[in-house]
């Protein structure tokens, strides 16, 4: 695989001024949705086993998982409730007693995510608008199939409309589906993350893609 083509979101002001580390760095890959390998499941497999009980317990003590939490309480997310992509994964994990493959597109995900405790969502690169960036939800949006947004909410757009929930779902119209030809891997940077951490992470998640 070649270096991979990074480009750096828009924040929208307001919030680049109270979080100026916030970022959304972003990475295209046109690969289409199917099967992961058996090599990819091998891989999960491997990273299960590295999720032990211990493990989870703590998870939260490390940096990186750390700083998502505190960046979720700073924008009014509860993380014991509405946990981050990388401890949510880890529950999960104790709950099924291993990582059962989805599809190339999920596992790369859980990839990138188990590996490095950076959230990477993946959005249809040809159902978007310009570009994406973060920004707060506006008074009467909707996120397309899941949920109306409460007013101030993070999420991630495009230049016509919410496309996912920084730290959450992602729209119906916006996801990636079976007949997706092109993706837009996006990693959401915060204070206490290393930039490089985030570079692993969409790498993890393109390299698998391309596997």
């Amino acid at each position: 695989m070649d270096d991979l083509q990074l480009g750096e979101g828009w924040v929208e002001p307001e919030l680049a001024e109270e979080f100026p580390e916030l970022g959304l760095v972003h990475t295209p890959v046109e690969t289409r949705p199917r099967r992961s390998p058996r090599e990819v499941r091998r891989r999960l497999r491997v990273l299960a086993d590295r999720y032990t009980g211990a493990k989870v317990v703590h998870m939260r003590q490390d940096s990186i998982p750390w700083a998502y939490r505190v960046f979720s309480r700073q924008v009014g997310i509860d993380p014991d409730t509405d946990r981050t992509p990388v401890e949510a994964l880890a529950v999960e994990r104790l709950r099924q007693g291993g990582l059962a493959s989805e599809n190339i597109v999920d596992d790369a995900l859980t990839l990138a995510i188990g590996d490095t405790g950076v959230p990477v969502i993946a959005l249809d690169a040809d159902k978007l608008i310009g570009e994406p960036g973060l920004r707060q939800a506006r008074p009467g949006e909707e996120l397309a199939g899941l949920r109306p947004l409460s007013s101030r909410q993070l999420v991630v757009a495009d230049e016509a409309r919410p496309v996912a929930l920084v730290l959450g779902e992602v729209a119906h119209d916006a996801g990636v589906t079976r007949s997706t030809e092109r993706m837009l891997l996006c990693a959401l940077r915060v204070k206490g993350v290393p930039p490089i951490a985030v570079e692993e992470a969409l790498w993890i998640a393109a390299e698998t893609l391309y596997t």
